[in-house]
């Protein structure tokens, strides 16, 4: 029998002054058996960063077709595909003709340096690609303060990222190392 998912929930309350967002999201986060507790961390601070009213996870590793996070309009249509780690530069190119606007957030030290050093020029080409570095002392704290009920508070501004977690404040400064465009 195959392990299942475990599954943990998040009440984020987001306060974003870059972007003017102001809301709170119940969220439910299963982690799949071969995710580590890193990237499933990762997955929130991601929906922190980009946080929407119709923003949701996608299936998961489990999956090909679909991103860890998206947003699609009413309509269907995909606004905005977010993947993590270090995605095939194929696959970018090929969310990029799909999606609207294209987010990678690389974290791992120096392999999201060796990733973007071998896909930089040929990811050149896409207009709509945003890519966005967490560093390897960031995750890992993020990754300390998995429980399975959460209840933090995400404060966005002038790209810094502040997350409260009951008496705990983690700031995290995602790098910019491609903007849209």
């Amino acid at each position: 029998m195959a392990p299942k998912s475990t599954v943990y929930k998040a009440q984020l309350q987001v306060s974003d002054m870059d972007r003017h967002y102001y809301a709170g999201h119940d969220l439910v986060l299963a982690q799949h058996p071969s995710e580590t507790e890193e990237r499933l961390m990762l997955r929130l601070l991601a929906f922190a960063l980009f946080a929407h009213e119709r923003l949701e996870f996608g299936r998961g590793l489990s999956t090909e077709d679909e991103p860890d996070l998206w947003r699609k309009d009413l309509t269907g249509l995909v606004e905005q595909w977010i993947e993590l780690g270090h995605p095939d530069e194929s696959r970018v190119r090929k969310a990029g003709g799909r999606a609207a606007e294209v987010v990678v957030l690389t974290y791992g030290g120096r392999a999201s340096d060796l990733w973007w050093e071998k896909n930089e020029a040929a990811l050149a080409r896409c207009r709509n690609l945003t890519v966005v570095d967490v560093s390897p002392e960031d995750a890992k704290a993020l990754a300390a303060r998995l429980r399975r009920g959460m209840d933090l508070q995400a404060m966005v501004q002038d790209g810094v990222l502040q997350l409260v977690d009951g008496d705990v404040t983690l700031e995290i400064t995602p790098r910019l190392r491609r903007g849209p465009g």
